[in-house]
């Protein structure tokens, strides 16, 4: 048995020897965005029973250690702030998924950019996967979106966008004026901006004059309306129409209902009672607001907090045009490691799942922000820690090894 003892140190020293080597390669990723660090587990070897003679019970003696397995730490590495958007840290659950030519890489590392091209990858260049929102048709914007919910799994493309993209214009069909016209003097005036069918800003004017005669009680206007361009240089159409007021001043009658805008119809809508445009005692006063949206050409595209992808347009617009998808898996452990970032879904994981919410939608099922970055989750102190208790575990196995030595020695010494 003095031979075992040889082995036993051996097993000792292989054992301390792979602790250090990854406790070192978690140490050497600590500053590695979105590493996943590993956790070493012993193992005692296989045990021989010893039996006595003058005893009823038996004792065993271990033979060594092995490493058992490396597991996957699980705690969530320290965010770290950035100046991008595109930079995403997950708080809590969840991988995002990206992918080059193979099966698809779950990954913490957020550090993602869009390319030249405006495909959103990792900075290593894998396509960032996720959901588009299917509102562009070529180089339009076809529809505005807050929000785009995540497709199945299966269904995750890479996110890839175009390099130009429009947000057509949305003529205004309503203008709304509200006001006092005071009582009978001067003509008084209301103008609203109103946008056309081809991107044209244009200005529909309101001119209030008193009618002639006056049949009392109350009041009445002639109201000439116009629509031209800003500059006053064209006019695409004129309405008239004669607006009755009460003894108090609040509007009871009006036959002015919309104006043509160069090909668009806008209704015109000044209310009723006292609720838009009034004919009483005082100062003048006018508020006037019209719906629609000029259009505009694309700024950029940016990544807000719930892993939208948010395109931004000259005309202050912003839509959402795609989502990122975060990955959930039944047991991370399982997953194989490519890298110390990197890894692929095994059978022991599981395939990847999408959370879903009450209305059955696919979710990000936690929390996500942008402007950040997940650090390694690795602590620098127990690490090194670690490494303290490991080199003086070697070093004790080294002993045993010598000690061993020593005693062979001696006892070949007294059979010569």
């Amino acid at each position: 048995m003095m031979t075992q003892a040889f082995y036993t140190g051996i097993s000792g020293i292989r054992s301390n020897q792979y602790a250090i080597d990854v406790t070192s390669d978690n140490l050497a990723n600590i500053s590695t965005t979105g590493f996943r660090g590993s956790e070493y587990e012993f193992a005692s070897l296989f045990e021989d029973a010893i039996h006595t003679s003058h005893s009823l019970n038996s004792s065993s003696i271990g033979i060594g250690s092995r490493i058992q397995a490396t597991a996957l730490k699980q705690g969530q590495g320290v965010l770290e702030k950035t100046d991008r958007s595109t930079d995403l840290a997950i708080l809590g659950d969840g991988w995002f998924g990206i992918q080059g030519e193979g099966n698809p890489i779950y990954t913490r590392d957020g550090a993602f950019t869009f390319d030249s091209n405006d495909d959103l990858v990792s900075l290593d260049g894998f396509h960032v996967l996720g959901t588009m929102g299917g509102n562009i048709d070529g180089t339009t914007l076809t529809a505005d979106l807050e929000e785009v919910i995540l497709g199945d799994v299966g269904a995750q493309v890479a996110l890839r966008f175009p390099e130009s993209l429009t947000y057509p214009a949305k003529p205004s069909s309503i203008a709304n004026f509200q006001g006092n016209i005071g009582t009978i003097g001067e003509v008084q005036t209301m103008g609203a901006t109103v946008i056309d069918s081809f991107n044209n800003k244009n200005h529909l004017k309101l001119s209030f004059s008193a009618s002639t005669p006056q049949v009392v009680p109350g009041s009445q206007w002639d109201v000439v309306a116009t629509t031209g361009t800003l500059d006053g240089t064209t006019i695409y159409d004129t309405q008239t129409a004669t607006l009755g007021f009460d003894a108090e001043g609040g509007l009871i009658s009006n036959t002015l209902t919309s104006i043509n805008n160069n090909g668009a119809t806008v209704d015109i809508n000044i209310g009723s009672a006292f609720t838009g445009v009034v004919s009483i005692a005082g100062a003048i006063t006018s508020s006037t607001s019209a719906d629609g949206t000029a259009g505009g050409d694309l700024e950029g595209y940016t990544v807000n907090r719930n892993g939208e992808v948010l395109a931004t347009f000259t005309n202050g617009e912003q839509s959402s045009v795609g989502k990122v998808a975060i990955y959930h898996f039944q047991n991370d452990q399982g997953l194989t490691r490519i890298n110390g970032s990197k890894f692929e879904e095994s059978s022991n994981s599981g395939r990847p799942v999408f959370y879903k919410n009450e209305a059955g939608e696919n979710v990000i099922g936690t929390t996500l922000t942008n402007y950040s970055l997940e650090g390694a989750n690795i602590d620098m102190t127990y690490g090194i820690t670690e490494l303290i208790i490991l080199q003086r575990s070697f070093d004790a196995n080294s002993k045993s090894i010598t000690t061993a030595d020593q005693m062979m020695q001696k006892a070949l010494n007294m059979d010569a």
